[in-house]
């Protein structure tokens, strides 16, 4: 599986398919039998998920993934920690992508909604500029309009020159704004495509997208 500058990469399939345990695998949660991964050509297989953060990727679990107690300002500078540089440029960055952050930036981010709460997660990632931006199921538990939002959103983040790499239930959505597919069936790669190459073939489209 791989993602190139300003790409978005998908990965979809059944449930229990190994999604989200492969992400987990790539970001280091989880200890690889084999394989390798690479960040910008450099093998990074045996650090830590702290130090892929410091080597530049950028990591939106599915839950768990704000400070609700905390306001949505103080969570994105909780995203630039690893910053020793000024990084409000980057935090007006956040708030043009997000302009319902902006508006919202002194209120605790538990308050909000689902859609607003992974717009603060997505932020936050953002606030260390990453290299690679991994998100696992972003649109999970929101409502059809918020995740035409979310994915709009996603898209813009791609164009500034972001790698996306996502895990997504919602398939035939994901895959109509994916560069880049991946069907993961049993923890292996079954099928591989553009989105649209994806989203035409026949097998797929009967397996796993409802015909």
């Amino acid at each position: 599986i791989a993602v190139d500058r300003g790409e978005i990469a998908v990965i979809v399939g059944p449930n229990g398919a190994g999604k989200s345990t492969g992400m987990k695998a790539v970001f280091g949660m989880l200890d690889m039998r084999k394989g390798h991964v690479r960040l910008d050509g450099e093998d990074i297989t045996e650090l830590s998920p702290q130090d892929r953060v410091a080597k530049g990727m950028g990591f939106v679990p599915q839950t768990s993934n704000i400070f609700t107690s905390m306001s949505v300002e103080e969570n994105l500078e909780m995203g630039a920690f690893i910053r020793r540089d000024d990084f409000r440029d980057t935090m007006a960055q956040v708030y043009d992508l997000f302009p319902i952050l902006k508006e919202k930036r002194n209120q605790a981010a538990g308050e909000l909604s689902g859609g607003q709460r992974q717009q603060v997660a997505v932020g936050r990632a953002l606030m260390t500029q990453p290299k690679v931006l991994m998100l696992d199921e972003p649109t999970a538990g929101v409502s059809p309009i918020v995740m035409d939002e979310l994915f709009d959103r996603i898209i813009e983040v791609a164009r500034t020159g972001i790698p996306i790499l996502m895990v997504e239930q919602n398939a035939r959505q994901a895959l109509e704004i994916a560069d880049k597919g991946y069907v993961l069936v049993q923890g292996t790669n079954a099928f591989t495509g553009t989105g649209k190459e994806l989203l035409a073939d026949p097998e797929v489209r009967k397996s796993f997208l409802g015909g």
